[in-house]
């Protein structure tokens, strides 16, 4: 986290936002990662050590939230967590980072991604819809590039369910690390969100590295302006409050 935060710094980013996976699924590769004790350990001792200098909020990532509320529900009501992504790995049985879920047709691939998803923008228990069309990230080797349109008739019921449950759309920008080169999810879906109602969007650089801390984030920063957005989303104890977009440079 100490690395994180220096990396952050020398960014010039004033806020940095720790959210490590939670993951309940067995065969899960993060399965049983997640020491809770610990990394709040790590957290305090970084915000001691860098108290003036930089916020650091505290999150959760949890995978399939839909499919454990009991543990959800226990896991968020023992701490004080500033927000927490919702996110979806699994479609039934199959991790969508296997090659293997690709083997199905394109539409279905993704109809069928996408109709698990909805079962995530429904919760009320989670603050972020975590990158809500990641399977691009993983089809593309298959299919090529994503084209929302094709699925408008799914994405936009469950980006009305994400606006009405209060939750914040997230614009991630790993895909803007892989051969993708768009965020995700890209302006369609982001016009799409706020034609429904959509109200809160963050960013975020999902860096797993230090030396990805806040990449790309201007770049995501302007796609959530080009659709209308006048505002980002903080969280402070799993309550929304708008930020200002910073002026254009």
């Amino acid at each position: 986290m100490s690395e994180m935060c220096r990396a952050a710094l020398a960014k010039g980013i004033p806020e940095i936002g720790f959210s490590d996976h939670f993951d309940l699924i067995p065969e899960d590769p993060c399965y049983a990662f997640f020491k809770a004790d610990a990394w709040w350990q790590d957290l305090e001792r970084c915000r001691e050590e860098y108290a003036g200098a930089l916020r650091i909020k505290a999150g959760i990532e949890i995978g399939e939230p839909h499919r454990f509320p009991e543990a959800v529900s226990e896991l968020i009501n023992n701490h004080a967590w500033d927000f927490i992504i919702g996110s979806l790995h699994w479609v039934g049985d199959t991790l969508v980072f296997d090659q293997d879920y690709y083997l199905r047709p394109q539409q279905q691939a993704y109809r069928d991604y996408f109709q698990e998803l909805h079962q995530v923008a429904r919760l009320n228990t989670v603050s972020i819809l975590g990158h809500m069309d990641i399977v691009k990230r993983y089809g593309f080797d298959h299919y090529g590039r994503f084209d929302p349109k094709p699925y408008e008739r799914e994405l936009r019921p469950l980006l009305r369910s994400c606006a009405d449950s209060g939750m914040a759309l997230e614009v991630n920008t790993s895909t803007l690390r892989r051969p993708v080169k768009e965020p995700s999810p890209n302006t369609t879906i982001l016009r799409w969100f706020r034609e429904e109602g959509g109200h809160w969007v963050t960013v975020g650089s999902d860096a797993h590295q230090p030396e990805d801390v806040g990449f790309e984030l201007e770049k995501a920063i302007e796609c959530v302006r080009s659709v209308g957005f006048e505002t980002l989303t903080g969280f402070e104890r799993l309550s929304p409050y708008p930020i200002p977009l910073p002026a254009k440079s």
